[in-house]
């Protein structure tokens, strides 16, 4: 169909694309409408020096139809999407990889709560920009920001949340194919805003655990008395 998009690789991405085709192809049909319907004014009513000019107060009848026809459109559509919505944004399925993203001028900051897996204590694991995540896992991002709007984009995951000021969002996602993919800020935060890409590793099981094995601080042995 429409190729020339990511590849999807998350359980909700064939369902979001859906959407997306239907949207895409209804404003495709009326732009060919439109246009249609244009030419066919300009040829009609092109310049003749016989044709008198008149005033059209226009069609209130015809007005109300085009109106009410695209507000039903629109209503259709939103109710048809919100178990999607509701799937996506309101009903966080729980999962036990938490991660905090804070976005800032200009960068991520990822946070991983450490072999405990609890924030906040000695073990947890910061780095910037990485996001690494096992494949076919829920995964919970805790989104942020220290100061002003930015935006978490992973288009091959169709996941796009922005980050807020003052208040923690939460996004879940669970990728279905390894790989390297691009986290780009899709909201316009300043004259580095260009600049502020990230990336997520996708990896299997076995590379992950070695990830978290290699890089995360482990509990060291309380002292004998």
């Amino acid at each position: 169909m429409l190729d020339w998009l990511p590849a999807n690789i998350s359980t909700y991405g064939g369902e979001i694309d859906s959407f997306f085709y239907i949207i895409y192809y209804i404003t495709t049909v009326v732009f060919f409408l439109v246009t249609a319907t244009l030419l066919y004014f300009l040829i009609k009513y092109r310049y003749n020096e016989n044709r008198k000019a008149i005033y059209y107060h226009g069609n209130n009848k015809l007005e109300i139809i085009w109106t009410s026809a695209t507000f039903i459109a629109m209503i259709v559509l939103a109710l048809a999407t919100k178990p999607l919505w509701s799937k996506i944004k309101q009903d966080i399925p729980p999962s036990e990889i938490q991660i905090r993203v804070s976005g800032k001028q200009f960068n991520w900051e990822v946070l991983y709560p450490g072999v405990d897996n609890i924030f906040g204590t000695d073990d947890d694991y910061q780095i910037d920009n990485n996001v690494h995540v096992p494949v076919n896992k829920v995964v919970n991002i805790i989104l942020s920001s220290q100061d002003v709007i930015h935006s978490f984009f992973v288009p091959n995951l169709r996941l796009k949340q922005d980050a807020i000021p003052g208040r923690e969002i939460t996004a879940w996602f669970e990728a279905t194919k390894t790989g390297k993919y691009e986290i780009p800020c899709a909201e316009l935060c300043g004259f580095g805003h260009s600049g502020m890409l990230g990336y997520l590793f996708v990896q299997t099981q076995e590379e992950y655990d070695e990830w978290k094995n290699s890089t995360w601080k482990q509990p060291q042995p309380e002292p004998e008395q």
